[in-house]
Order: C-alpha cells, then sequence, then structure tokens
C-alpha cells in the first residue's frame, strides 16, 4: 500500500509534466486541429483530471467514484455552454485512455510496483476514467438539451409578438414553421398577455407560415375560440392556397371566421 501511495504522489508531484509528455505523443497519433489557447486548455484539464485519479488511489473506490462523476458532470455542462460538438470529445477517448493507461503502467513499474498493484493501478484508474466519460456525456446531454428547449422559448416569444397597430386593435404575425411546441407557446404565454392589452380585434396573419398540419390547425381553432371567450374578434389574414388546403382536411370550417386575404384588407374591414 505504501508503493501505491508512492506512485500516487509521484504522480500529483509530476502532472504537468507527464501530461504535457502524454499530448505531444497524442498529437502525433491523432488528426486534431487546436488553436494554441485550445490546447493549453486541454492540457490544463487534463492535469486537473489526473490529479484528481492520481489522489483516487488514497481514496475509497466509492469516493473517487463520486468525485470523478462530479468531474464528468462540470466537463459536460461546459462543453454543452460552449456548443462544442460531442464528437470532438468522444474521438480521442479511445486512443488516448490507452496512452495514458500504458503511461500509468510504466510509471508505476518505475516506481517499484508490483505486477499486481500494477494492474490494481490500471484497473483503477480504467474504471474512474470510464466513469468520468458516462457522467460527461450524461451531463452534455441534459445541459445541452436545457439550452435547447431555453433557445426555442426565446425564438417562440421573438417569432409571435403582438403588435398594436391602431387604438383596439393588434396583429399576432406567425412565422416560420407551426409545430405543436409552438402551438403551446401561444396558448400558454402569449394568448394570456392579449387581455391586458386592452385589444379589442386581433388579426393573425399566416402569410410568414411555411408550413402547418392538421393537428396543429386544430389547435388554431382551440385559440381562435379562446379569444372569442375573452370578448376579442379574431381576424385571420394571409392564409395560403396550400395552407388552406391542410385546414379543410382537418376537417375545420373557416367558412364562419373572418378571413382575409391580407392584413391591409383586415384593417380595411374594421374601419
Amino acid at each position: 500500500m505504501e508503493t501505491i501511495q508512492k506512485v500516487s504522489n509521484y504522480l500529483v508531484n509530476h502532472a504537468e509534466d507527464i501530461i504535457r509528455d502524454m499530448t505531444n505523443t497524442a498529437l502525433e497519433n491523432l488528426n486534431i486541429k487546436l488553436t494554441p489557447e485550445e490546447l493549453e486548455q486541454a492540457i490544463q484539464k487534463n492535469i486537473q483530471f489526473l490529479i484528481l485519479l492520481s489522489e483516487s488511489l488514497q481514496e475509497t473506490e466509492e469516493s473517487a467514484e463520486e468525485v470523478l462523476r462530479l468531474w464528468g458532470k462540470q466537463n459536460g455542462e461546459e462543453e454543452a455552454r460552449l456548443f462544442q460538438q460531442f464528437s470532438s470529445v468522444m474521438k480521442p477517448y479511445a486512443v488516448n485512455r490507452l496512452l495514458f493507461l500504458q503511461k500509468i503502467s510504466q510509471i508505476s513499474m518505475e516506481q517499484g510496483l508490483s505486477t499486481k498493484d500494477v494492474v490494481k493501478v490500471n484497473n483503477r484508474f480504467g474504471y474512474l476514467m470510464d466513469v468520468s466519460m458516462t457522467e460527461t456525456i450524461h451531463s452534455y446531454e441534459i445541459y445541452r438539451d436545457k439550452l435547447m428547449k431555453d433557445h426555442q422559448r426565446k425564438i417562440n416569444e421573438l417569432s409571435a409578438p403582438i403588435v398594436p397597430i391602431q387604438d383596439g386593435v393588434a396583429i399576432l404575425p406567425l412565422i416560420g414553421a407551426i409545430d405543436y411546441t409552438r402551438v403551446q407557446h401561444l396558448l400558454n404565454y402569449v394568448i394570456p398577455t392579449i387581455p391586458g392589452l386592452k385589444v379589442d380585434h386581433l388579426i393573425i396573419d399566416f402569410s410568414g407560415i411555411l408550413a402547418i398540419d392538421s393537428e396543429i390547425a386544430q389547435h388554431i381553432f382551440t385559440i381562435h375560440n379562446v379569444l372569442e371567450l375573452l370578448g376579442i374578434q379574431v381576424l385571420f389574414s394571409g392564409i395560403r392556397p396550400n395552407l388552406s388546403m391542410t385546414i379543410v382536411k382537418a376537417g375545420i370550417d373557416f367558412t364562419c371566421f373572418d378571413t382575409y386575404g391580407s392584413v391591409k384588407q383586415a384593417i380595411n374591414s374594421l374601419r
């Protein structure tokens, strides 16, 4: 055990030299282009990682695993924040893992470890590296999903603004593709704000819509009914032939609605 602790201390004290030497070897075996800044950041991160692994030799397996899981979580979230392609993280992993364990085996033997202890150290490091990578992948996916949802929410807010155009009249221009997420955003966040705007007439303009399916067309019908119950007259404008076909296929009768070819026609009808 004293010999393993000696190896642990050696790895901690020489972590930078070991990592820089391994990095040079890895760059010779991998076709990865990094700026000097990116390379130095990767080196510093790997130095910290090696120190954590080395110190784990003096801890229980459970506590060491918890430390490496936390490291993996932080690493995954950082990669997600930077919007890195995860393939850039995974691509060098297998080669780096092999080079790393080979280097650790060499150092362990130079420090006088028996074959049994060399295997023990390698098994501990290999397992903890895999634990860390698994947690990195998991945290990356969770954090990236959260970021994507936040970005989608902001896109929804920008693509469905309520625009007052005169006293008691506002327009809701719909832009892009209308899917279930955007309809839910309209129902949960946009529609509830309309009564506070003191709007009597709302023009929902479809001119910027790229596509719509039958289910979403039904939701638009729901939005119309909700606004009508709030005492707001709803006018539709800019419904192109392809959207009309979708609406008809959905079995929605728009003949009872106020529909116009353009926003201008809808405004003129109010006058």
